[in-house]
Formats: structure tokens, sequence, C-alpha cells
């Protein structure tokens, strides 16, 4: 199973085309910040399954959170401004782990990071649109195996 994970696009329509268009995968999953480009793109993809948390820019009636069972995988999908991510990730982790989940996706700080905490997966996909720091935009791609081992990586646009 591939699920490309992106977040905060900030209205980087053409950039989330382009990476839903060149990377086929089972999911695409957008942790919020770009509910627009977001409706924009899964209309121009009926063919593709689309997975979507608003972020605090995004004024919708979209949840701020989901959660994913991907084969033996649990995931949690949040943007991560409700779980205070901009100052460190315990409160994120924890709620992850109050739903048994294995993988934590969450975005807002605009900064790309894959680590594993306390057991669970951990992924920020960075920005698409709007990167911080010294950071190339990016994405990332989810892999879980029929094991459910799984493999996370990020990619620079």
């Amino acid at each position: 199973m591939k699920i490309v994970v992106i977040a905060d696009t900030h209205k980087c329509y053409e950039k989330y085309n382009e990476v839903v268009e060149a990377n086929p995968a089972d999911y695409y999953i957008h942790l919020g910040d770009g509910v627009n480009e977001f409706a924009d793109v899964a209309k121009a993809h009926p063919d593709k399954e689309f997975v979507f948390v608003k972020g605090e820019c995004d004024f919708c009636t979209a949840s701020s959170k989901q959660l994913l069972k991907v084969g033996k995988c649990r995931i949690f999908c949040a943007h991560g401004h409700e779980q205070n991510v901009n100052s460190g990730l315990d409160e994120i982790v924890a709620e992850a782990k109050s739903t048994e989940c294995n993988i934590l996706l969450y975005g807002h700080t605009h900064m790309y990071k894959t680590e594993k905490i306390d057991g669970i997966y951990v992924m920020n996909p960075g920005s698409l649109g709007t990167p911080r720091g010294k950071n190339a935009p990016s994405f990332g791609i989810l892999e879980i195996s029929a094991d459910g081992k799984v493999d996370m990586k990020i990619v620079a646009y």
C-alpha cells in the first residue's frame, strides 16, 4: 500500500496536482491548510482516493483529524495546530496512542520530519506550498507492506 502525504499547500494547486499525477498511490492524504486546491485536485482525479483533514487556515466543515485503517496499520491524521505541535509532539503522540494508532501524520510546522516515537511512526511531510527554514517544498511517501512493515520517506519537490 502506497500513500502520498501532503500538507500546507496554501493555494499551490499546480504543485499539488503535479505530485498527484507523477506519483501513483492507493491514497493521497492532505493534512490541511489547502482545502480549495484539495477540492480542485480531487475533482480533477475522480479515480483516486483522497483524504483531507482541515487546518487552521481552512474554513470548511471537514474534520480536523481522522483515523484510517490501512492493512494492519491504524493511522492518526491531524493538521497539528490543535495539538500544539509547534511546542513539541508529546500531545499529538499521546492522542495517537490513545486511539491505538501506530502511524501519526501531521502538518502545520511546514518542516518535514520522519521519526519513531514511543513505538509510533511519525511523519510531517513539510509544506508543498510554503516551506520554512532552508527546506525545499516537500511531500511524504508512506509505504505499508502486507505484513505491516512501515517505510517513510520525504521527497523534495
